[in-house]
């Protein structure tokens, strides 16, 4: 059958199995900044343009070629977020939330859109989980959101990746390391790209980010930002590797890490794998203390990460790390007509209202068919209900597994299907015994 329309370029479908294979990790993303007391917070998925022109920065790849931004009814100029921390912080100062104890810790899940060449781990809509910690300007916090990263992939079992550590400084330090860094580009306006060559005015640090392999060249022999540090920024990335001696995080340190956005200050990071092809960041974060004022709130100290849901998929396939499979059904019940479908939507309804996983046919199937589809769906166990089941109470469950059987009384179905699942299989009843005598007596107690 021909498709008449199809998923835009630079997106992806997440179908079963794999969006459980998702939901299992955002599920571990979601523990793991609980127990670093990260609270849930949620934005809009478009937001005014000038909140990205001016949080993520005009001279960033991101604002001058990458952003989703139309006009919007009102004539509004609005963009689909390209990133997740500038609507954090814009709804931080909204809602007054600088007036709660500090600092406020936030995590969230978010579909991000930047128009991008697609490819492996780079798609035009993609996933982050991020976290902010807004308040404090200790060396503490960076290490400690460096350390619910290394959780995460502590907890997976990921080992093939690195943590790479940089500091790009404050604004003060920054402009002497800008300076000189503008000197040393100069002698090659001949050679960078045209973008770089717009960059070589207005933040010459971008061009370190270039990604055209001549430009990357250049940038190898580039002055450090490391030695333009002020004393305040030396000591506070001194303490940021303390902290990370103390918990046992290895790092390196990358002097060429400066990030891709504006708002960085002092501490860059990034969780860097070689396995999953050219898009090989799969965490980066830092600090961002001057965005609070840039947006118009008063001077407050911040830092967070951003981890892409997609390359850590990509990240636990190449490492053959096995998530737990999809759950299948516990339980399928077949009327072996129509006319017992009724009785057998209230019993798959009261199995369901005890929270088990089960299915009854909703497609006037033959029982034959039936038994079909419950095989192919991979249920546990399957329940026919006819006129002899309904006429007496009681009915058969079968284990697809080993073919083993239970007889079990449909007035007390809960309770017989909970020592079932308990029991977690019905043993195959030798052909001189009657079926389902067995495995009856366990579930009535004992009594005969």
């Amino acid at each position: 059958m021909a498709v008449l329309i199809t998923k835009p370029k630079g997106t992806a479908d997440t179908l079963p199995p794999e969006s459980a294979s998702v939901r299992f990790i955002e599920n571990c993303l979601l523990e793991e900044a609980k127990i670093f007391g990260f609270r849930e917070i949620r934005t809009p998925v478009f937001e005014h343009t000038e909140l990205f022109q001016r949080g993520v920065g005009e001279t960033t790849d991101v604002v001058q070629k990458e952003m989703y931004t139309f006009e919007d009814n009102g004539h509004r100029s609005v963009t689909l977020r390209p990133e997740g921390t500038a609507g954090v912080v814009r709804a931080f100062l909204e809602h007054g939330l600088f007036n709660e104890p500090l600092p406020q810790k936030y995590f969230y899940f978010t579909s991000c859109y930047r128009y991008e060449k697609p490819q492996a781990g780079r798609l035009r809509e993609f996933h982050q989980f991020g976290v902010e910690a807004l308040g404090t300007a200790e060396p503490a916090e960076d290490a400690e959101i460096i350390a619910l990263a290394r959780h995460v992939f502590d907890r997976f079992g990921i080992e093939n990746i690195r943590l790479e550590i940089n500091s790009i400084g404050c604004p003060a330090c920054r402009k002497n390391f800008q300076k000189a860094l503008r000197e040393y580009f100069e002698g090659y306006k001949d050679q960078l790209c045209e973008t770089c060559l717009s960059r070589l005015e207005r933040n010459p640090m971008r061009i370190l980010d270039c990604k055209s392999p001549v430009c990357s060249e250049i940038a190898k022999n580039a002055p450090r930002v490391l030695d333009f540090l002020c004393e305040e920024c030396e000591t506070h990335f001194e303490k940021v590797q303390k902290y990370l001696d103390v918990m046992g995080i290895e790092y390196k340190v990358n002097p060429t890490i400066v990030r891709g956005l504006d708002y960085y200050t002092k501490t860059v990071f990034e969780f860097v794998s070689d396995n999953i092809g050219a898009q090989g960041t799969v965490c980066g974060g830092g600090r961002y203390d001057g965005l609070v004022k840039e947006l118009g709130g008063n001077p407050l100290p911040a830092c967070g990460f951003g981890m892409g849901i997609e390359r850590l998929k990509l990240l636990l396939d190449a490492a053959q790390i096995e998530l737990p499979a999809e759950a299948t059904p516990d339980l399928y019940i077949a009327p072996a007509n129509p006319a017992f479908s009724p009785e057998a939507m209230r019993l798959t309804d009261l199995l369901r209202n005890a929270g088990n996983i089960v299915l009854t046919d909703v497609s006037a199937r033959s029982l034959k068919a039936q038994m079909k589809f419950a095989n192919k769906i991979k249920a546990k166990y399957t329940m026919v209900l006819g006129e002899d089941e309904i006429n007496t109470h009681k009915a058969v469950v079968k284990d697809m597994q080993n073919g083993g059987t239970a007889e079990v009384d449909l007035d007390k179905l809960e309770d017989a299907f909970r020592r079932i699942l308990l029991a977690d299989t019905i043993g195959a009843v030798p052909d001189d015994v009657k079926p389902g005598l067995e495995t009856l007596v366990l579930l009535n107690g004992g009594k005969e």
